[in-house]
């Protein structure tokens, strides 16, 4: 019971994270137009993944330098896995693709009639220096994100290889 307990506790906490992230994204985009929103944006994530990389490898007694295997188990544990849907394919001993197929903020837009946040520049910096906390050798490559036309299955989709 307590496992149910935390685990609706902690998605509900991931959602109201994102509603907070997206409700000060969209006051700088009204305040001083989408490139410094994007801008500051960027600046953000910059420091927060690396945080939050960090804190899944302490909390889950992840390995420091554990190459993908390591990046696969944390990229389950980060807030997105919680109100987002995600899958991880391609997979081989060098390389492994991650793709977010339903993404919360995508879908909101999309339900408000506004369109795909150009999140691709954000992602960039985002899942790169996410992979480079769990292992520096792992190297970062978007493979498809808004502004990219959306494929049918999914809204963005990273190579990771090392």
């Amino acid at each position: 019971m307590r496992d149910q307990v935390d685990k609706g506790l902690l998605d509900d906490a991931a959602k109201l994270w994102l509603a907070h992230d997206g409700l000060w994204f969209l006051e700088v985009e009204k305040a001083f137009g989408m490139e410094k929103a994007i801008e500051l944006d960027k600046n953000t994530w910059a420091q927060f993944t690396v945080i939050e990389a960090k804190r899944i490898m302490q909390r889950h007694n992840l390995p420091a330098n554990g190459g993908l295997e390591t990046l696969k188990i944390a990229l389950g544990y980060r807030l997105y896995a919680h109100i987002n849907t995600q899958e991880i394919v391609e997979e081989t001993a060098t390389s492994l693709v991650f793709r977010m197929t339903d993404c919360r903020i995508q879908m909101a837009r999309a339900r408000d009639s506004r369109e795909p946040f150009p999140c691709k520049e954000v992602g960039i910096v985002e899942y790169a220096l996410f992979a480079k906390t769990i292992d520096p050798r792992i190297r970062t490559e978007c493979l498809s994100c808004p502004p990219d036309q959306k494929h049918p299955n999914y809204w963005c989709a990273w190579k990771f290889s090392i």
